[in-house]
């Protein structure tokens, strides 16, 4: 579950990197569009044409469905202040009405995740809070 911090956070970026890996375990990282529910999260494309011929989708559709995903920011350059919460789950591909229209979307539902310098966020002086999000 995450912390009402995060989910203000999430819900107000548009772009993360999302990690997949081939067949041949070469990894594979791209910058996509997302959109969060507030439990998981949705990528998928302007064009189906193109988003059913991309390696993210390829590498889930052929079967590797674990995937990182992580979203991140800089609140200020001075002091710098970097921000983000990375995310480590399973990917599913799905019909989905979302940010690009109807289509198929990943929908990635997140296993772990760990987020860094969000306000209110209480971490007991540690830098990271580790999330586990499995039921």
């Amino acid at each position: 579950m995450f912390t009402d911090p995060e989910i203000t956070y999430l819900k107000s970026q548009r772009l993360a990197r999302l990690a997949t890996v081939s067949k041949k375990g070469q990894p594979d990282v791209v910058p996509v569009g997302f959109e969060f529910d507030g439990t998981n999260f949705w990528v998928g494309s302007h064009s189906q044409d193109i988003f059913l011929r991309s390696r993210k989708y390829k590498n889930v559709r052929d079967g590797n469905r674990l995937v990182s995903l992580t979203v991140d920011d800089l609140e200020s350059v001075d002091p710098w202040k970097p921000r983000f919460i990375r995310v480590n789950g399973v990917a599913e591909i799905q019909d989905h009405n979302g940010i690009f229209g109807e289509g198929k979307y990943l929908k990635i539902i997140p296993h772990t995740s760990w987020s860094f310098g969000m306000k209110d966020l209480k971490t007991d002086g540690k830098f990271f809070l580790k999330t586990n999000h499995r039921k």
